[in-house]
């Protein structure tokens, strides 16, 4: 015996039509849509990351000079 389907929609209040009810679906089911966990990108390699090549921006100042070739 299988339980009883329930409806993913209903309506409280009001009667709509077929197009507002069409309207409604449609919102609600592109709302559970975007929030669909994705998952992360695979990295293919530490090595090939191409994130360690970009650097902080350059503050001016008093030793910025100096203080350009220092790692972080």
């Amino acid at each position: 015996m299988t339980a009883p389907e329930t409806p993913l929609l209903r309506v409280v209040r009001g009667n709509p039509d077929d197009a507002e009810l069409a309207a409604l679906t449609a919102v609600v089911a592109a709302a559970a849509g975007a929030r669909a966990p994705q998952p992360a990108p695979k990295r293919d390699s530490w090595w090939a990351d191409k994130a360690s090549l970009v650097r902080a921006p350059l503050a001016p100042g008093e030793g910025a000079w100096r203080a350009s070739a220092l790692p972080r």
